[in-house]
């Protein structure tokens, strides 16, 4: 079987719906809700790509992986443990490596193109 190119936003595997206050001790502020579509996953679950919504809200960001993002539209912050932050928007591009601790702060809805890389579980 040929190995097919992988078009991101389009002919989604499968999408999800969450509120991520249903994630015990995950959310710091708001009411966020994450909307995401899978694109890929490779066959050993470990390398995910696909398309991500979330409305306003902060949370502990997710460790043991490394994650590339970019911007489609929207306003991020990533603020470090150490209080340090960066602040993301539409066409920006970045990459969280595995280690990160912190927070996500969506300030503006925002969705990106993301691809993550586990190297454990959350």
């Amino acid at each position: 079987m040929p190995v097919k190119v992988i078009d991101i936003g389009h002919d989604p595997e499968t999408q999800t719906h969450r509120r991520l206050a249903d994630l015990p001790d995950r959310v710091v502020e708001g009411d966020p809700h994450h909307d995401a579509t899978l694109n890929f996953a490779s066959p050993d679950g470990q390398l995910i790509a696909g398309t991500w919504t979330s409305t306003p809200g902060k949370w502990h960001a997710f460790t043991d992986r490394d994650e590339f993002c970019y911007i489609l539209e929207g306003h991020v912050r990533l603020i470090a443990e150490d209080g340090s932050a960066q602040t993301y928007r539409t066409g920006d591009a970045f990459l969280i490596p595995d280690g990160f601790r912190g927070y996500w702060e969506v300030i503006e809805t925002t969705t990106k193109h993301f691809v993550i890389r586990h190297h454990g579980h959350d």
